[in-house]
């Protein structure tokens, strides 16, 4: 079985770091979002640990996430053959692979996914600190700091979204996880499912 190397070990470490971050920090913040989820808080110690532990949870995730960004963001940028690709989208969910374009590294909804949970964090990072009591909320006037808490929430919710959708892709293309467990895939899974990417790396090989 030939393989081809898609991650580097860094690039894993820091994406499994940041997806524990994630639930540590989604976790701790669902517990304020709604009585009914404040039991979450135990896993922390309870109510006040959770909402001491919770911004530095989100601080860490999006400071190691933006080391992924900046690595990435060249390979995420949306191209003719993405365009191509999402104009049949609607073949892919009813089953039929056959009929989508040839895509390189990333295809458009793995891009979609990249940008919305990229732009949601931003938006988490710097509203978080518009109510971080007691360290910057004062530096906010009042009717400032309610619009950031319904930003956040309404960014968190994205980002618990585009999460979900995330993982249910790596999860419903077989062969997938392999590159985040071992940093590596099959050419078979290349050549199936990114044709462009695949040709790149075996002319780089050659």
């Amino acid at each position: 079985m030939k393989l081809l190397q898609r991650y580097q070990d860094g690039d894993r470490m820091r994406h499994w770091l940041v997806a524990l971050l994630f639930f540590m920090a989604a976790f701790s913040g669902l517990a304020f979002f709604h009585p009914a989820l404040y039991f979450f808080t135990a896993l922390f110690g309870g109510g006040a640990w959770a909402r001491i532990l919770h911004p530095f949870f989100g601080l860490a995730m999006a400071l190691i996430f933006a080391g992924l960004f900046f690595k990435l963001r060249h390979e995420n940028r949306m191209t003719d053959a993405d365009r191509a690709w999402r104009a049949r989208a609607g073949q892919l969910l009813r089953g039929d692979k056959g009929a989508m374009p040839p895509v390189g590294k990333y295809n458009a909804g793995q891009k979609m996914v990249f940008w919305l949970l990229s732009s949601c964090l931003l938006l988490l990072f710097i509203t978080g600190f518009m109510f971080w009591q007691p360290w910057f909320a004062n530096a906010f006037p009042i009717l400032l700091r309610r619009i950031g808490v319904l930003v956040h929430a309404a960014s968190a919710v994205g980002l618990i979204l585009g999460v979900i959708v995330h993982v249910y892709a790596a999860i419903w293309v077989k062969g997938t996880l392999r590159a985040m467990t071992r940093g590596t895939v099959t050419e078979a899974w290349a050549r199936q499912n990114h044709a462009l990417w695949y040709q790149d790396m075996t002319r780089l090989r050659k």
